[in-house]
């Protein structure tokens, strides 16, 4: 498994968000957490990528524990083998795209202009080549969410982590995103964990995990959206 979770438990105060939660995730997967608000989704995504530790339970990274592993450990493998796309993005305002897409690659060592040759890559496999000069204030919501996306992509992640990617566009703009964000994921063969209260965004998963009060409620297999994207 390239990425798992076993009996994890996460608590915010006496607030339990997490209740014992596990699950896998196979290369090359794409696995939709869907359930209400609150629900946990976003909180079993942040202590799936490290973000977050959890109270109790393991998770493992090709069958490495990593929850135990420092905060600076972690950083690192979210440089390296995890990629997070956020539902806002979350661009440096003061950087044009082009530096942005290669921020991971600077900050895990690669050379200038080997990273920012990889981001000019990832920006035209994105369909935005063109956004390469632009600051994040200067693009539409979907323009900065595929900068975002090629960011999150462009260090060949093992996982990508996405947390709602496509809650802050509109529809067109999202189903676009999700499009793009799926075919490169199989291009690569990276795996995804995407958390969505979106029914049409989770149809492209080959699997959703629904969560409800911390605890895993159920499990579906892919739709036809997901078939046809494999």
């Amino acid at each position: 498994m390239v990425i798992e979770t076993h009996t994890v438990t996460k608590s915010y105060g006496p607030s339990p968000a997490l209740r014992g939660v596990s699950l896998t995730v196979e290369q090359g997967e794409i696995v939709a957490v869907t359930g209400p608000s609150g629900c946990g989704k976003s909180t079993l995504l942040h202590v799936m990528a490290g973000i977050l530790r959890p109270d109790g339970g393991e998770v493992r990274h090709h069958g490495a524990r990593i929850d135990d592993l420092s905060e600076a450990k972690r950083s690192l493998l979210r440089r390296t083998d995890f990629g997070v796309l956020f539902q806002f993005g979350q661009l440096v305002a003061e950087l044009p795209a082009v530096e942005n897409v290669a921020l991971p690659l600077l900050l895990g060592g690669s050379g200038r202009r080997q990273a920012t040759a990889q981001a000019v890559e990832w920006l035209d496999r994105l369909g935005v080549p063109e956004l390469a000069q632009q600051l994040p204030g200067e693009m539409s919501g979907g323009q900065q969410q595929r900068v975002a996306l090629a960011r999150a992509l462009v260090s060949g992640p093992k996982v990508l982590f996405a947390d709602e990617p496509t809650g802050a566009l509109d529809t067109l703009s999202g189903e676009r995103v999700m499009g793009l964000m799926v075919r490169a994921a199989r291009t690569q063969g990276t795996s995804v964990v995407l958390v969505t209260h979106d029914a049409t965004v989770a149809a492209h998963a080959d699997r959703e995990i629904r969560l409800r009060d911390g605890m895993v409620d159920g499990e579906h297999l892919g739709s036809a959206v997901a078939k046809a994207a494999r």
